[in-house]
Parts: C-alpha cells; structure tokens; sequence
C-alpha cells in the first residue's frame, strides 16, 4: 500500500467545498498544519469568522474526505478562525478595524439597542473580538444594558473602553451625569463620533458593532462620512408604521453606498403559556422588508420578558439566558451577518462570487 503523504490528504480536501464561498477548502486557502504520522492525520481547518453557522458541517465533511483515504485510520481536525478584511481603509483614523457594522432604525422603540448588545455579544462568545460604540448621542442606553457605569482610567490621550462579556465598550453614557439631557446640533454631534473612533483606544477588532439613533439624520450621516462602513443591519417591528421608517432607513443607507446586510425583525411574536403565538404587531413585516428591498431577512426575535430583565438588570440575553428562544434567534442572526461578511470580504480577496446568507 502507497504511503499517505500531505499532497493525498491535500487532494482529498479539495474536494471540500465551504458551503458559502462555493470554493473548496484548498483553494480558499482554509487548510492549514498537515500532519502524517503513519495511519494518522491531523490538520485545522481556518475559517473566515468564529461565528461560522456551517461549522460543523465544514468540519465533518473535511473529515470524511480524509477518512476515506485509503490506509487512513485516524483523522483529527482541529478548527480556527480568522476573520477576513472587508478591504476598506480606516488606517486614516488610526484604526485596526476588520469589519463595521452600523445597526439602525427609522423609529425608536424597535429593540435597536437590544439587538446591538446582543449582536455583540453573540459575537464575542464566538471567539472573536469585538467593539460596541454606543452613538446613540441622545439616548445612550447601552451601559446600562451591559451593566457598566464607568470607564478604565485614560491611558495618555487615549480614552480606554470599558470591557465586559468579552466586548470592548464605548459610549457617551460614560462622559455625562445620569439624566442629563443632550441638546447637540450636528457639527458637535459629527465631532462626536469622530472622537469615540479615534481618540478611544480600541486595538485590533474583528467586528465593530454600532449602536446608531433613530431616524436619518445628522449621526447617520456623521458616521457614514467617518468610518468605512462594512454594511448595516436594520432593525423593525412587523407593524406597518414600523416598516415604512425603517424603509426608510434602509434606503438611506443605499444612497449612502453602504450595503444592506440584512432585516431583523424584533418583538414578532409573544409565545403564550399554552404554547400559542400572539402577534402583537403583526407578523411578517420584516420579511416582506427584506423582500420588497431585495436584501437578506436575518431573522425574527420573539417577544420575552426576559430580554426586558435582562436589558434593566445588566445581563443581557444572550449571556444570561443563551439556550432561550430569543438568545438562540439572536446567536443565530449574529451568524449570519458574520457569515454575510465573510462572504463579501472573500469575493474581493479571491473573486468568489457572493450569495448571501438570508
């Protein structure tokens, strides 16, 4: 019997294909550390983000190609992750920022802030590292819902973000006392964001979500003109007039050249004791969005108490409650934008055709 050598196993993989970027492993350039002792095998697949939604699926099918090498007895995989580059220069603000994510709505009152921690942290938990801006200038709700009242100390004439469930944070929040109100025009508002990307010391981030006000008006155009944007999320109730702001919203983020990452659909529908759905607001509505828009639906999160609970209490979902329906709704959606990602960062790198996940 022939010897296994690393170009068999090679061979072998590249009949693997990443279900996303519709190119084999080999190619993608995923396989990494090929080791032949004998009978054995062993070798890591990289993958594009730690948020893989297919991950298993990668790994079992790397698997089973080499396993059936002939002579072939044990096969180890062992599974990385490096997040790719959306390719867009943010070396101007001094920033090491693979991938921004503008989270956003036409109205308050949508959970757009519930879907960004949860975004973030969902993320984070996946293994990669990540950033929370908090530009919600006049409504700064996000150290609250992260259970944070304070900055480091300043590290020379770098602000140092807070830090919690593995998120970097940063927000207005920290600089002004508790209820005191923000009566800010655009240019200090433009100011504004411009120091929390550069004057706060963020280091090197894989994602960098950003929890935006509502509307369209001067922060939208103040962080569009700031930083690179990778894409925005849009976030909605099923309601009718819910829908008409956030078509808004996304169709400001196409004129700004921004890509759509998808729609979420928040409070969809409240699970009653019985087992039944009642829809509060309707139903729907995100998904007809995203089809009318042409752009991916992410997802519908349900309506919980807990979220409240956890939102008031500092603990969000996704951390204090991660096999609850809504935590797994928003895990799941985090995948997908990390794998939307992915998919376009790829398609500039190695001219892989995008579909994205939807």
């Amino acid at each position: 019997m022939a010897s296994i050598t690393k170009e068999i196993v090679m061979t072998a993989l590249g009949t693997v294909q990443d279900p996303e970027l519709h190119k084999d492993l080999v190619t993608l350039n995923m396989i990494k550390d090929v080791t032949v002792d004998g009978s054995d095998v062993s070798f890591t697949v990289e993958l594009t983000t730690p948020a893989c939604p297919l991950r298993n699926q990668i790994q079992s099918e790397a698997k089973a190609a080499v396993e059936n090498i002939p002579g072939v007895k044990n096969v180890s995989v062992n599974m990385s992750a490096r997040v790719l580059d959306d390719g867009r220069d943010r070396g101007i603000q001094g920033l090491s920022i693979r991938n921004a994510i503008a989270v956003a709505s036409g109205k308050g009152g949508v959970g757009k802030s519930t879907i960004s921690v949860n975004l973030a942290i969902a993320l984070a938990k996946a293994g990669a590292k990540v950033g929370l801006l908090d530009a919600d200038i006049y409504g700064p709700n996000v150290p609250t819902m992260m259970g944070v009242d304070h900055l480091p100390p300043a590290l020379g004439e770098k602000m140092i973000p807070a830090e919690v469930y593995g998120v970097k944070l940063m927000s207005i929040g920290f600089l002004v006392k508790p209820g005191q109100p923000l009566i800010w025009r655009g240019p200090m508002l433009h100011s504004a964001i411009r120091q929390f990307l550069s004057d706060v010391e963020w280091g090197d981030l894989d994602y960098l979500v950003i929890d935006l006000p509502p509307g369209t008006g001067d922060a939208q155009l103040s962080l569009a003109q700031s930083i690179p944007l990778s894409g925005a999320v849009i976030v909605t109730l099923p309601q009718a007039v819910s829908l008409e702001d956030a078509s808004r919203g996304l169709q400001m983020f196409k004129v700004l050249n921004v890509p759509i990452i998808g729609v979420v659909e928040n409070m969809s529908y409240l699970e009653l004791p019985d087992g039944t759905r009642m829809d509060v607001f309707g139903s729907g509505g995100g998904q007809t969005l995203a089809k009318d828009s042409e752009v991916p639906f992410l997802g519908s999160v349900p309506m919980d108490p807990d979220v409240r609970k956890g939102s008031d209490s500092g603990s969000p979902i996704v951390h204090a409650l991660p096999d609850s329906p809504s935590a797994k709704a928003m895990t799941d959606i985090a995948e997908k934008v990390a794998a939307s990602l992915s998919v376009a960062a790829a398609s500039k790198d190695k001219g892989v055709t995008i579909k994205m996940v939807g």
